[in-house]
C-alpha cells in the first residue's frame, strides 16, 4: 500500500505554497480539482501528453504544498483539493489565483 506524506498546513510557508501554483500545469492540476470533488492521478492531469515520471512531481509538491491529499483506492491512486484547510491557512489565495489564471 502506497504512503504518502501530507504536512500539517500550519508547517506549509507561503513560498512553498506559491511555488506550487506557479507552474501552470500544476494550477491546472489544481483547478481540475477545484472543479470536482476527487480525480485519480491521470485524470488530474492537464493534458494528455505529459510523462508519468513528471505528473508524479507535479502530484508531489502539491502534496508537499499542502494543497492535496492522495489516498490509495484499491491499485488508484486518488487525489482530492485540501480547499478548506489551505484557505484557512491562506485566506483568499487560491481564489484569487484561480481567478487569474492563464486561460
Amino acid at each position: 500500500m502506497a504512503r504518502f506524506t501530507h504536512p500539517r498546513l500550519e508547517d506549509v510557508p507561503l513560498d512553498l505554497a506559491l511555488h506550487a501554483l506557479a507552474d501552470t500545469n500544476r494550477l491546472g492540476m489544481v483547478a481540475r480539482l477545484a472543479e470536482t470533488e476527487r480525480l485519480s492521478c491521470t485524470d488530474a492531469a492537464p493534458c494528455e501528453t505529459i510523462p508519468k515520471s513528471t505528473l508524479s512531481n507535479h502530484l508531489k509538491l502539491l502534496r508537499a504544498a499542502g494543497l492535496i491529499e492522495t489516498t490509495q483506492a484499491g491499485r488508484e491512486m486518488i487525489n482530492t483539493l485540501r480547499r478548506d484547510d489551505f484557505d484557512k491557512r491562506f485566506p483568499g489565495l487560491l481564489d484569487a489565483v484561480l481567478a487569474n489564471r492563464p486561460a
